[in-house]
């Protein structure tokens, strides 16, 4: 009878920790889904409140891309083009370790014949390109054109750098690489035939270029100097 009792006293026992075991997973879950419905309510209530709930961001985002199509369709002319023609890295080694400074080289226009060129230095590549714009603006000279292409021949020398220019028919294209494209692109010309001789430096080629175009005549004021009309040189 002893064990009998034993046996069912034990029984009892076990049954006992099973349902306290049951009880307390089921306050478990229960508390496990108050927090995460908590957490659902507060993440909601804070999109409510910062205007990002599902729709809304929808709606925003539709904007955005209405905004950007309005940008595609209404392209924004600039007043003038900018050409980055060289960017420059120097290092100075100091106790720290080293001081990075940049200079730019930059040729703008409005390809109606105004071009003109700019260097400048600076701690950061945007800022050294933003000052050799301004200086750029300040250096404006006039590049005629007739027709897409130059008057006439001409060729500018700066120290070693020699550019020589001549005038072509339509559809030639710009027979140019480097500095000298980039001048005859923000001039508006789009028919011409150029060499580089000489020295191949970059500040040099550009300053070359232009004083070929300070050499350049303008065919009004010669046949106004002149008493001619301007069809006797152009035709």
């Amino acid at each position: 009878m002893d064990t009998m009792d034993t046996m069912d006293t034990m029984d009892t026992m076990d049954t006992t920790i099973e349902e306290k075991d049951d009880i307390v997973n089921e306050n478990i879950d229960t508390a496990n889904e108050d927090a995460v419905d908590n957490v659902e309510a507060e993440i909601i209530s804070a999109r409510k409140q910062n205007g990002e709930d599902r729709h809304e961001g929808r709606r925003y985002r539709d904007r955005g891309r209405d905004r950007d199509r309005d940008r595609d369709r209404e392209p924004v002319e600039k007043e003038f083009i900018e050409k980055l023609v060289k960017l420059n890295r120097t290092a100075k080694v100091v106790k720290g370790g080293r001081r990075f400074s940049f200079s730019a080289l930059t040729v703008i226009g409005d390809r109606k014949g105004n071009v003109g060129y700019g260097f400048g230095k600076a701690n950061d590549v945007s800022e050294a390109i933003r000052k050799s714009v301004e200086k750029a603006k300040g250096n404006m000279v006039k590049l005629p054109v007739k027709n897409g292409t130059i008057p006439h021949e001409v060729t500018g020398f700066f120290k070693a750098s020699q550019v020589l220019l001549k005038p072509a028919c339509s559809g030639t294209g710009i027979i140019a690489g480097g500095p000298v494209r980039a001048i005859m692109e923000a001039g508006g010309v789009t028919d011409v035939l150029s060499k580089s001789i000489g020295a191949a430096n970059q500040y040099n080629v550009v300053k070359a270029t232009f004083n070929s175009i300070s050499k350049m005549m303008d065919a009004k004021t010669i046949a106004k100097n002149r008493g001619k009309s301007l069809n006797d040189f152009w035709g």
